[in-house]
């Protein structure tokens, strides 16, 4: 029998559409207009008045100026800070006329939260007067050339940047700084916003500009400060704040270094600590991966090859190389910033080498006629790759060190090569690239061209290519397309570099720009 009318469910996506129908045409004349901007104003603990056909919605540090039209059409929307004019916002006047008052509403609440400071009434302003002077300050240094970034390269200006590539603060919008960025995938972009907030300890909190004027860096590099006298400035129970999107996982040993670079004492209290891969696991797929099991990945690279990485749960469960999820770092001085965003960096390339070897979806057990490597913790900054030689049953150990954000080495043990600069080339591809798998396969590639003919049985064992799971859907992997085989060097001329290694390096770089 069919279902009568009672029992059949209303299709959810015509229901939408019918309730977002019904919210645009009963908001069409200005009286319904105030209404439901004055319903939004106290949904986010804002204050709302009127003034013929201007609302204004209210904070301590902040208010939002909406100006209707008779037919209840939104003319401007203007943003004004504390003790600041009004500044118009395309971002909600859009939204308002639009008619979108769900995203209006969020974006008010963001809004909201950047200007939530806590504290009185007279710490609030003092608290954002110091919050606004150091953005300013952290304006003029990302503004300051520097002979080590390549200014048209948004890639290296996040990367390697003084201060990262700096989002100017808006009214509408906090100061944000993009501070690293996988150089092969380009996403996600790891950014943080400034902000302020109270503390138990009172901090020494500058109320004008640390920089000498005119800004300038030193011989190192860094920017130039005023000594701390000739900064007025005021003793606070407050410091300020990055806020991390998305939060990193941490390992302890550069978690601790937060605290050494600030001087502050960094909370321990619920704190959740995980193995590395566990964690990072996690975020890339946002579903929880049990501690317990060992992550076992498939990803697959160039000409339809692919990898199965094995992340052993044992190994990585030694307290030096388990970590926990950092979401703000706080600190009371300019000169810390430069120091936080290397720090973080350092952690952020580690983590980014070792997800380039995981999936998008987790698998609990290996599958045959794979190239497999096996992923194991050296130290708190270095880890190893274990595969088998192509030419024989032994085994290779590829040695990957990070010792600082800007440092990467790789080393290789058990291949037999007599030329140790392919180590050298190697560590360039790593870290041009900061993907496993593109430097394996580069590396496994050239192993396979310098070994004898190898056995019909161990050709068997390495297929070009196999068949991946249906429950395993792998991660592609691009790898940039390789330079042919050069022609050889008239006798008694030793071939570049960049020749010798030719089979290996990526097309669009030469040697001396991968290193």
């Amino acid at each position: 029998m069919d279902k009568s009318r009672k029992e059949s469910k209303p299709c959810e996506p015509l229901v939408r559409s019918m309730q977002r129908l019904q919210e645009v045409f009963n908001v069409s004349t200005m009286n319904a207009m105030k209404t439901r901007l004055e319903s939004i104003a106290k949904q986010q603990g804002l204050g709302f008045h009127v003034t013929d056909g201007t609302c204004y919605l209210t904070a301590d540090l902040f208010y939002l100026e909406v100006v209707l039209l008779a037919c209840g059409d939104v003319q401007v929307v203007k943003v004004a800070p504390h003790g600041g004019a009004p500044v118009p916002s395309d971002t909600f006047l859009q939204l308002l006329r639009n008619k979108d008052f769900a995203m209006f509403s969020k974006k008010l609440g963001d809004l909201y939260s950047q200007y939530n400071i806590p504290g009185d009434a007279e710490l609030k302003v003092k608290l954002f007067e110091s919050l606004q002077v150091l953005g300013k300050d952290l304006e003029q240094i990302s503004c300051l050339p520097s002979a080590s970034v390549n200014q048209s390269s948004q890639v290296d200006n996040i990367n390697y940047g003084i201060v990262g590539a700096v989002t100017f603060g808006k009214e509408d919008c906090p100061l944000t700084v993009h501070f690293y960025v996988s150089p092969e995938s380009e996403e996600p972009v790891h950014t943080a916003q400034l902000n302020i907030g109270l503390c138990d300890v009172t901090h020494c909190l500058q109320m004008a500009s640390s920089l000498s004027q005119p800004p300038q860096l030193d011989a190192h590099g860094f920017p130039k400060f005023k000594s701390p006298n000739e900064v007025p400035s005021d003793q606070v129970s407050a410091c300020f704040l990055l806020k991390l999107q998305p939060a990193i996982a941490m390992v302890p040993s550069l978690w601790h270094k937060l605290s050494q670079i600030t001087d502050m004492p960094v909370p321990v209290n619920d704190l959740q600590w995980a193995p590395l891969p566990t964690l990072l696991r996690a975020a890339s797929s946002r579903e929880r991966t049990a501690e317990d099991r060992d992550i076992i990945s498939t990803v697959s690279v160039a000409e339809g090859g692919k990898h199965t990485y094995v992340f052993p749960v044992e190994a990585w469960e030694g307290r030096a190389h388990k970590a926990t999820l950092v979401d703000s770092v706080p600190f009371t001085h300019l000169s810390h910033v430069p120091a936080l965003l290397d720090l973080l960096r350092h952690q952020c390339a580690i983590n980014a080498m070792l997800m380039s070897a995981m999936s998008s979806t987790c698998s609990t057990a290996s599958f045959p006629h794979e190239l497999h490597f096996e992923v194991l913790p050296e130290s708190d900054t270095s880890f190893t790759l274990t595969f088998r030689r192509p030419d024989t049953d032994g085994l290779c150990v590829l040695v990957v060190d990070l010792p600082g954000s800007r440092q990467l080495t790789c080393r290789l043990f058990g291949a037999e090569l007599d030329n140790p600069s392919l180590e050298e080339c190697f560590s360039a591809v790593m870290k041009r690239t900061h993907s496993v798998p593109m430097t394996l396969q580069a590396l496994y590639s050239k192993m396979m061209d310098l070994a004898p003919p190898a056995d019909v049985s161990m050709t068997d064992t390495f297929p070009p290519s196999a068949a991946v799971p249906d429950q395993c859907e792998p991660t592609s992997v691009s790898q940039p397309q390789l330079l042919s085989e050069p022609q050889p060097s008239p006798p008694g001329d030793p071939p570049p570099p960049s020749a010798a290694f030719s089979p290996w390096t990526p097309n669009n770089y030469t040697l001396s720009e991968l290193i």
